[in-house]
């Protein structure tokens, strides 16, 4: 599935802005079939469970209700009419007027509906979106439903984020021609101080058999530096301009559809000449050694929850930028498609995960005492849940695959990789993925019942991702035992599995403003002395390739003792504001100076 882009043969109409909105338990069955009978409206994109004061509506489970009217560009004659969304989290029914033209299941994830011949170029039609937030054991992430004494409905997960639900990414009405490019991909190679890039166009319409296929390559100055026919083959960029790390540089592959000698469609697709490998113990990009700088995220803004911004996407960048780091992991699902677009154009390197979250009910045993039930066992996450997991992947790697920013595929954050039924649950997820995109390695985040004793699927792997909270979890406020468990858990990672690792998740709540001359956990200063204990070790291991800091900024939580006002990791605030820890990383990130200290490793 393309992105939406204007061309010589394609037009875009955004529809964002307000919408009416409602519960569904205040509007009469069917509420698609008239106008919506609500006071409220909410902006699209953003969650809405913190827009309004209403504890009803922040805490609702079930379905919600969008609606507006949309007019079609009259120009739109004998054009294909597409409807997009960036995604609704987590499942979507849409209606044009009476008629349901869309379902889709998965938050993070695009998917659209072909409304030619169901609207016409003038007219104005009714477009409605019921939204559902339910999570159940059969969706990524899980979730558990259950009934209060009220009959209401109670919604439990095992993930530590907000269950911001909602229209929480762009929608847009396109056009295309009736004979159409239908996907691109793009995977890049090189041959001396040449660039490679292999193809491959797929089209569709109504005149498929009659179409010629037409591709060149053009730099940033947009001259053609390339050019090809066919819908597979292999273009050679002489001299090419690489994408690397800090310093990007994209080409764009323009793709003409041909009848009749006459342009039938255009479409250009960005894309990076880089290189991805991970060779012994060592990652690297353009066949430099790559260190990774950087944070676990999370979208998640104050009153918009998870509704992509582009203010704050600029602003997250510049301090991503100001503290060094240069890569970033989409803990724990796929961002909007404007983050990596934007991570494209800047040289940010990103690992890609799915929403395969919470897939591990010995966190919860953990937290509450009670033993756990096996995981991965039929009742909880068998089969069922791992078919949608593998549909997920699908829609991922789909929807990222040309790129260049994105060089690994994270499968999921913190499963019970410990226990029996793992290795059945993963090994065809890995071979799915590998099938589908065989340029980039795969890793995921192993948990701290995860050890190198008992992991049963890090051989499938091919780099070590690993979270570890010594220091706050366990060992509070004794870094020194935390500093001697962590690098004997490190060592031993790499010494069953003899493959690179790095930390996806490290850190400690820390409250802003609270100082103390002791290691007094959730102080400022604690932060900081946690983080430089976990780069002493990092430092001391040579098969060590990189660390992403927990997390980037304070993110929301569901309620409860666990959480005062939600997760407190972030090294800056909600709203961006740098704790110390900001500072304390921006010295060693930028002291690295393209240099891991004590390795001889390139930093890139």
């Amino acid at each position: 599935m393309l992105s939406p882009r204007s061309s010589p043969t394609r037009d875009t109409v955004g529809l964002d802005g307000l919408w009416r909105f409602a519960l569904d338990t205040r509007v009469g069955a069917a509420p698609w079939t008239s106008r919506l009978d609500s006071p409220l409206e909410a902006p699209v994109p953003a969650s809405y469970n913190d827009l309004f004061v209403d504890a009803d509506i922040r805490d609702h489970v079930g379905v919600v209700w969008y609606q507006r009217e949309v007019r079609v560009p009259r120009g739109w004659a004998d054009e294909r009419v597409v409807l997009r969304f960036g995604s609704v989290t987590h499942a979507a029914q849409v209606y044009v007027d009476d008629r349901l033209v869309a379902e889709h299941t998965g938050g993070y994830t695009p998917f659209e509906a072909d409304l030619t011949g169901t609207v016409e170029p003038g007219e104005e039609f009714r477009l409605t979106v019921g939204v559902d937030n339910r999570l159940t054991n059969e969706t990524i992430p899980p979730g558990t439903l259950s009934s209060g004494p009220d009959g209401r409905q109670r919604q439990s997960y095992l993930h530590d984020f907000y269950n911001y639900a909602g229209i929480a990414r762009s929608v847009r009405l396109c056009s295309t021609p009736t004979t159409f490019v239908e996907d691109i991909t793009v995977a890049t190679g090189r041959d001396g101080a040449a660039g490679m890039v292999d193809y491959r166009v797929e089209i569709a319409g109504e005149a498929v058999d009659l179409a010629a296929v037409r591709v060149r390559a053009i730099d940033e100055a947009g001259r053609t530096v390339a050019e090809g026919h066919g819908p597979e083959g292999v273009l050679r960029i002489e001299d090419v301009t690489l994408w690397q790390p800090g310093a990007a540089y994209l080409y764009g592959l323009v793709v003409e559809l041909v009848t009749a000698g006459e342009t039938a469609d255009s479409y250009t697709q960005p894309f990076g000449v880089r290189t991805v490998e991970v060779r012994g113990t060592q990652f690297l990009i353009n066949g430099e050694p790559f260190y990774f700088t950087g944070f676990g995220k999370h979208e998640d803004t104050p009153v918009r929850g998870k509704g992509h911004d582009d203010a704050y996407l600029v602003h997250d960048f510049q301090l991503l930028e100001w503290t060094g780091a240069n890569s970033f992991r989409t803990s724990h699902y796929p961002y909007a498609e404007e983050v990596l677009d934007f991570a494209d154009r800047h040289g940010i390197v990103v690992i890609d995960e799915t929403a395969a979250v919470g897939l591990n009910l010995g966190v919860m045993g953990g937290l509450t005492g009670v033993p756990p039930t096996p995981t991965f066992a039929p009742e909880n996450f068998g089969g069922a849940t791992r078919d949608v997991h593998a549909q997920h992947l699908r829609e991922l790697i789909e929807r990222d695959k040309n790129h260049p920013s994105v060089v690994m595929w994270s499968l999921a954050n913190e499963p019970a990789s410990n226990e029996d039924g793992a290795r059945e649950y993963f090994e065809p997820l890995v071979e799915l993925a590998r099938k589908l995109d065989p340029t980039r390695p795969l890793t995921y985040s192993a948990v701290m019942f995860a050890t190198p004793q008992n992991d049963q699927i890090g051989d499938l792997f091919d780099v070590l991702s690993i979270n570890r909270y010594y220091g706050w979890y366990v060992f509070t406020g004794d870094l020194a035992t935390a500093e001697h468990y962590l690098e004997q858990d490190l060592r031993g990672w790499v010494q069953r599995f003899g493959k690179p690792v790095m930390m996806s998740e490290y850190g400690a709540d820390t409250q802003p403003g609270l100082h103390s001359v002791w290691d007094a956990p959730w102080s400022e200063e604690y932060q900081s002395d946690y983080l430089a204990m976990y780069h002493r070790v990092f430092d001391r291991i040579p098969e060590f390739l990189g660390e992403h800091v927990w997390n980037f900024a304070d993110f929301q939580t569901s309620a409860g003792i666990h959480r005062v006002d939600g997760n407190k990791k972030g090294v800056f605030t909600r709203d961006r504001k740098p704790k110390a820890a900001a500072f304390a990383l921006r010295r060693r990130w930028l002291g690295l100076n393209r240099r891991k200290p004590g390795s001889g490793t390139a930093v890139g």
